[in-house]
């Protein structure tokens, strides 16, 4: 794997009111509902939301599942399931998470949960956390889309009974220390375009998917076995879409564009570039290559 020496770095002005606004709605909620990426639910999980909600139970929740690989977000699911104290569901388009499961969940975790429950739904940005409130709510009540930061304040949603689902704010650390999740982020689309460089994010997408998914980038592009590096995969998608320069020099910033965003479709397939403690990865992936 190459090294990437520009660091990541994007905490927008409207997150540091918003952590604020987060830590008062933790005090006085009765559980959170963590929404993680499905295709890296460990890179998509921040570290500063597990500490401002301390002992508060957690329900995690896998969103995006219809753009993970299956298989791999069922060892996710077995994964956070050891955590007793919590729980852990999966959701996406071809199948949404049923209510009556979390509700049973939600029982369980909260106790006295009958009576004026607050449920905060907390998470990076661009994970669907807003798409989760209106699939609960059985309206659309928030604004939605595929760029982060798209939610700027907290908004409530009655839910079941007496209890309230909160939508928050995506958020990040200040300073995002763990680059390779900060680079995984990127390249599934939860960190603003302003504040990476593509070809790069699309370099480090292509590296990983040529060690695990290979196949895809065949099927799509057309590469071939001796396609080997994130330039020769630019240069097919250059080649298979017309991303070229004037001179016929392949722009590879549009093809990493490209790569990026029917990765980010599932127009490669469904794929996920993160892998639970103990699950066999793909056997070229960069997973595999290190435990070695």
């Amino acid at each position: 794997m190459r090294d990437f020496t520009v660091a990541i770095s994007w905490y927008p002005g409207h997150m540091h009111k918003a952590r604020k606004e987060l830590g008062a709605l933790l005090r006085g909620a009765g559980l959170a509902m963590e929404v993680l990426d499905a295709r890296i639910p460990g890179a998509s999980s921040n570290p500063l939301l597990e500490r401002m909600r301390g002992t508060l139970p957690v329900i995690r929740i896998l969103n995006k599942s219809d753009l993970a690989d299956p298989e791999t977000t069922t060892a996710w699911l077995s994964h956070y399931a050891a955590d007793s104290g919590n729980a852990c569901l999966a959701n996406g388009r071809d199948a949404p998470l049923d209510p009556a499961r979390l509700n049973r969940q939600l029982r369980r975790l909260v106790e006295n949960a009958g009576s004026g429950v607050l449920i905060a739904i907390i998470g990076i940005p661009n994970v669907g956390k807003s798409s989760l409130l209106n699939l609960l709510a059985g309206r659309k009540l928030a604004r939605t889309g595929n760029t982060p930061a798209i939610t700027r304040r907290q908004q409530a949603a009655a839910y079941h009974a007496d209890w309230t689902l909160v939508d928050t704010p995506g958020m990040l650390r200040p300073k995002l220390e763990d680059q390779r999740a900060a680079l995984l982020m990127a390249s599934a689309g939860s960190i603003g375009a302003a504040a990476i460089d593509t070809s790069e994010i699309g370099a480090f997408l292509a590296d990983r998917l040529l060690a695990g998914y290979r196949h895809a980038l065949e099927q799509r592009y057309g590469i071939t076995a001796a396609d080997n590096t994130a330039e020769a995969v630019f240069d097919r998608i250059a080649h298979a879409r017309g991303a070229r320069r004037k001179g016929g020099a392949a722009d590879l910033e549009r093809a990493a564009s490209i790569l990026l965003q029917d990765f980010r479709s599932a127009r490669l397939g469904r794929i996920s570039l993160e892998f639970p403690p103990g699950f066999r990865p793909p056997p070229n992936s960069p997973e595999a290559m290190s435990a070695t």
